[in-house]
């Protein structure tokens, strides 16, 4: 029998008991044993809890308990999940993880403290929920050179940009009701700036591409600017505006990776994800392009990838599992000026200036007043589109995009 600890009864740890309770048997056929929930660490009370009798107000009662062997980590953060993610691992226990922010910043060290000790560290929901990425990236994958990761990473953003779209709801409008539905905190920060998209393009790059990638390495831009306008514009151009997470591995070597809002051809398949939904694509040199879709959010099937780890870990207790990738530094990372693309550019008035300084067609839309859009003809760095419309001073631009 293998004994489990969560610590945090939020959504994901709540999601996980019930997943360890409600499909007990099939665990064990598939884990080939038993699977026990024995302590629930949390300084709240629950006295309504069906899993009462395991909860727990100190954390040491688990990191001093021989029996556990598996801690599920789904409180969140840098601070106490740190720690607790640290001791568990010093007292010789497996680690379980949808905790995106702790990885995306310390997987490196966590993973080779894990190695020292000779356990796991496991972290497939903290990367696209219940959509299966981590795993195949790092196996099935395994034997590809990854070229580029890229992908719609957060649902939060991609249900408010299909609402602006779909509803024609401005920005304000499309986030509150998204945090009405409880897609969105009441900080939407973490997502509609970017944040959550940024940590989870770090650890698909980490594992694609083998060194660590560092949130502050990444350029992040989220969709607080984006308008009804650009949207008009980009339906008038054939293409739809998406939040991507990019990581490209350069002709060097290094990574470049950042995200921002990307216009997307209509015929592109993330063009086709919306609401909550998520999509990564994956192009490797000898398969080619894939792409794995779902949801990337949401009580159950994040927990269904955090108990799809648990099972791992039992399945393979005593012998480790790992998933490392090496040290990162300045030199890893190239920088997203670097990267060559055609780009969508807004300008308050001066449409003929706009046009002569960096070329293109002029886009339909219902902009206001003498404002114009384009997509340039050529592709080009955003430091050389800078340089052109820095020479031209009728202008006033208002968006640039990917």
């Amino acid at each position: 029998m293998v004994n489990v600890a969560i610590l945090g009864f939020g959504t994901v740890g709540s999601g996980v008991a019930e997943v360890l309770a409600g499909h007990e048997s099939s665990i064990a056929r598939k884990a080939d044993g038993l699977i026990k929930l024995k302590y629930i660490v949390d300084v709240r009370d629950f006295p309504d809890s069906p899993f009462q009798d395991c909860f727990v107000k100190d954390f040491a009662i688990v990191e001093n308990d021989p029996d556990v062997d598996i801690v599920v980590e789904t409180i969140g953060g840098v601070g106490v999940a740190l720690e607790f993610t640290r001791r568990a691992l010093e007292a010789g226990k497996s680690v379980v993880t949808s905790n995106k922010e702790l990885v995306a910043t310390h997987g490196y060290e966590l993973n080779l403290l894990a190695k020292e000790k000779g356990v796991c560290y496991l972290f497939e929901a903290s990367v696209g929920g219940g959509i299966p990425i981590i795993r195949p990236l790092s196996q099935c994958l395994a034997a590809n050179e990854i070229l580029e990761i890229h992908g719609i990473l957060n649902g939060t953003t991609n249900y408010i940009l299909t609402r602006m779209v779909r509803a024609g709801l401005p920005f304000d409008t499309a986030l509150r009701e998204a945090q009405k539905r409880g897609y969105a905190e009441r900080d939407p920060s973490a997502d509609v700036d970017g944040h959550d998209a940024c940590r989870k393009i770090c650890i698909l790059a980490d594992i694609a591409f083998g060194r660590h990638v560092s949130p502050e390495q990444v350029p992040t831009e989220g969709i607080r600017s984006v308008t009804l306008a650009d949207m008009n514009y980009a339906e008038g151009a054939g293409k739809k505006i998406r939040l991507l997470g990019r990581a490209i591995r350069l002709d060097d070597g290094r990574v470049c990776a950042y995200v921002a809002p990307h216009l997307i051809d209509q015929s592109d398949p993330l063009a086709g994800v919306e609401d909550v939904f998520n999509a990564i694509s994956v192009r490797g040199d000898a398969i080619g392009d894939v792409m794995f879709y779902g949801r990337g959010a949401g009580k159950l099937p994040t927990a269904s990838a955090v108990v799809a780890d648990v099972m791992d870990v039992a399945r393979n207790l005593g012998h480790r599992k790992a998933l490392l990738w090496e040290e990162g530094g300045p030199d890893t990372v190239g920088g997203a000026e670097e990267i060559r693309s055609r780009w969508y550019v807004r300008a308050a008035s001066g449409a003929d200036a706009l046009k002569n300084a960096v070329g293109g067609k002029l886009l339909a839309g219902r902009g206001t007043g003498g404002e114009a859009a384009l997509i340039t003809d050529a592709a080009m760095t955003r430091g050389e589109l800078d340089k052109k419309l820095s020479g031209v001073e009728a202008l006033s631009v208002i968006r640039v995009l990917n």
